[in-house]
This record gives structure tokens, sequence and C-alpha cells, in this order.
């Protein structure tokens, strides 16, 4: 008997290596294909808005559009990856596949003329809004669907940065602190390789960055890592809560979404003014370029931080991750002349630092690290992640994450606290 059960064992194993591979595998050609899509019409719309200088004062009339559609038809698509986390967990709304098309063409606009904001959130958003519909075609039962969601999570973020070992463990990893979802590791990994793979295909290639010398082990060295690695922590902190923050006051301000942008739009071109500068729109990646020469003054990372903040907090499109990449990797660089360490390598570390305290993700952001910069750097990496991730609090980008593991002992959470729940909870006994 006991034989028989191990051969039946296997055989089921097999069954599901083979239904995880073809749905893995048809999240990750269309989230890839997605991508790929996505990222030429990024390099599409900053072109465009280079050549094209005054498509900065359409930003207001841009954003005021796209709040109009997603007030009109987005329904709970506006809730954006959070809809995803909670739907992982067995929620039982729906992801309206109109979230795609929408947060798509919601993220160009927002770039087209001028926002600053990332990608992330849009790749991740179009996959998990493939996987349901995917999920929907095969009628897979409520457990099935957690896994998918969590493929389409996966394969979006290896697609649209090129790291699909970092982007399968992020879809396990970003649900919850303290948790990794392992029922969901084969799947993941199949839609995160897939969608990297299929992005690639299409002939769209990521940025590459140099982290220059590794410098060798030494107790100063460390020391001046760990300060750094705290620095970052307290900075991603800073960004979620900023974030959030502006968001709240936005909308008690003005609940109406489509003037919420509107005046967002008017305070961004009167910042852009201020400063002098356009370098802080959009992506960024030339504020990276900068930080790993050593060209950026110690404020890029707070402006930029700033920039982003009330882009969102003003309800466009886009995502956090990469802003928040130039906001480490500024303030590295920044750092790095400041302690008196190589400015690519601590640019680096702040690269991935900053990243990690805001989506509170220390294993997948250490392997990010590895596929980015190389295995050579991997104890500083981790040192960097790991103090981070403590360091940001229970604060993050995703407030849906729940708390299944707490960053100490003195703080308490129940079994379905999240980061919002947490937060309103402290309020009540701080009154």
């Amino acid at each position: 008997m006991k034989s028989f059960l191990q051969h039946q064992l296997h055989i089921n194993l097999l069954i599901y290596l083979v239904k995880w591979t073809l749905l893995g595998g048809i999240v990750g050609i269309l989230a890839g294909s997605a991508s790929a899509f996505f990222l030429v019409s990024l390099e599409w719309a900053a072109a465009t808005r280079e050549t094209y200088t005054w498509f900065l004062f359409l930003l207001p009339f841009g954003g005021m559009f796209v709040s109009f559609l997603y007030w009109k038809y987005g329904l709970n698509a506006a809730k954006g990856n959070n809809l995803l986390i909670e739907q992982a967990h067995g929620a039982s709304e729906s992801i309206p596949f109109r979230m795609a098309p929408l947060v798509l063409f919601g993220t160009i606009v927002t770039h087209l003329f001028g926002g600053s904001a990332g990608r992330e959130g849009t790749a991740v958003q179009m996959g998990g809004a493939f996987s349901e519909l995917v999920g929907k075609v095969f009628k897979l039962d409520s457990f099935d669907r957690k896994i998918i969601i969590i493929c389409g999570i996966s394969s979006g973020f290896a697609s649209v940065f090129g790291t699909p070992l970092a982007g399968t463990v992020f879809g396990l990893e970003v649900l919850a602190l303290g948790l990794i979802r392992h029922e969901a590791l084969f799947p993941a990994f199949i839609a995160a390789f897939v969608g990297d793979y299929v992005t690639t295909a299409w002939g769209v290639h990521h940025h590459h960055y140099d982290i220059g010398i590794i410098p060798g082990v030494s107790t100063l060295l460390l020391a001046k890592i760990v300060f750094a690695a705290m620095l970052f922590g307290l900075t991603a902190m800073l960004f979620s809560q900023l974030t959030h923050h502006l968001k709240k006051q936005f909308t008690k301000l003005m609940p109406n979404p489509m003037i919420k942008s509107f005046v967002g739009g008017l305070i961004i071109i009167t910042l852009v003014y201020i400063v002098g500068t356009r370098k802080y729109i959009g992506l960024g990646i030339p504020l990276i370029d900068d930080a790993f020469t050593g060209d950026v003054s110690p404020f890029t990372f707070i402006t930029k931080l700033l920039f982003t903040s009330l882009t969102l907090g003003a309800g466009y499109q886009g995502g956090e991750v990469t802003p928040l990449f130039v906001i480490g990797s500024t303030l590295g660089s920044s750092l790095g002349e400041f302690l008196n360490v190589s400015i690519p390598f601590l640019a680096a570390l702040g690269f991935i630092g900053v990243f990690c305290g805001a989506t509170n993700t220390p294993i997948a952001c250490f392997i990010m690290g590895i596929e980015l910069f190389g295995a050579e750097a991997s104890i500083y990496l981790f040192l960097v992640c790991t103090i981070s991730y403590l360091f940001s609090g229970h604060t993050g980008i995703y407030t849906s994450q729940k708390v299944a593991v707490t960053k100490s002992r003195i703080v308490k959470a129940n079994e379905e606290d999240t980061l919002s729940t947490m937060k309103q909870t402290n309020k009540q006994l701080e009154s």
C-alpha cells in the first residue's frame, strides 16, 4: 500500500508539472508580449516628450482624462497592485481584464506628458489581468486561482526588468511580510522565465549598470554599509508614507479624481520650473547613470522622491519601483563620497536597498541584486537588504501586504492584519 501511494504521489506531481508548465507558460507569453509592447511604448513616450517640450503643459489634461476613464470604466481596477495581492490571498473580487489596457494607456500618458512614475506596477497589473483571464478560460478552482495570480505578478515583474529569478520570488514574497508561498514556486518560475524570454525574443533589451570593483571585506566597510542600509530603509519608509499621505490629502481636499489629477499636474509643472530642470520627470534612467558615475548632487534623491510621491499621490498611473531605483542609487552615490566608499558600488547597494525597504521583499531584492550586478557583491547585497527591510518598519508601497511575521517582537499583529490595518490600529491606540 505504501508503495502504491508513493507511485500515485509521483504521478500526481508529474501531472502538476505538466499542468503548470502549460498554464504558467501561457501567462508568461501574454505578460511578456505585453511588457515588450509597453517598454517600446515608454521609449516612444520619453523620446516624444523630449522632442516636443511643450507636452509638459498637457500633463494636467492627460491626468484628468485618465482619471475620468478610471472613474467611469475602471471599477476596482483603480486599486492597482493591491487588488492583485488581495486576490492572491483569496479575496472574492474579480480582476477585470480592463485593468490591462487602462493601466497601459494611463502609464504611457503619465510618461508622455511628464509625470514621475515607474513601470513595474503597469507590468504587474497587466500580468495579473492576463492571469485572471487564463484562470477563467481553464475554469480554475479557488486554490489554483491564487497560484495563477502569483504567476501573473511574477511574469510581469520579471519581463519588465529582465530578472526572472527575482521575479519568481517577488511574486511569492510580496504577498505577506515574513512569508513565502512555496506552493506557487514552480508555476511562478515558469511564468517568470517565459515572460522574460518572450520580452527578449521581441527584441526588447534592458538597461545595464556597472557596479565597478567590489571592495574586500573589512570591519570598517561593513560598519559603513550598515549605516548606509539604515538610511536606505528610512528613505523607503519616507517615500511610502509620503506617497500614501499625499494620496489621502489630495482625495480629502479634492474628492473628484479628475480635479485632483489636474491640480496635481499643475503642481508638478510648477516644481519643474522651480528646480530648473526636467531630469526628474519620467522614469529617471539618466539619473541612475549619473549616480553610477558620481555626477549627482546630495539633494537629487529627495527631489526625485518628491516628484514621484506627488505624481502618484495625485492619481497618475505608473509604478514606483524604477523611481525607487533612482532614489536609492542617487542616495548611495552621494553617501559614497561622504563615507569614502566606491561610488558605483554604493550606488548599486542603494539601488537595491531602497527598493527592498519599500516593497518588504528582501529575498527577491537580494536575488535581483545578483542578477543585475553579479554574485561577487552577494554578501554586501544581502546585508543591505536585511538592514533596509528592518529599518523601513511596517510601512510599504503595497498597503494590502499581510503581516505574517512582524519585524520586531514589540510589535503585535493579528493573523489578518495588513500594512494598512496595522497603521489604523496604531493610530487608534495613540489616540
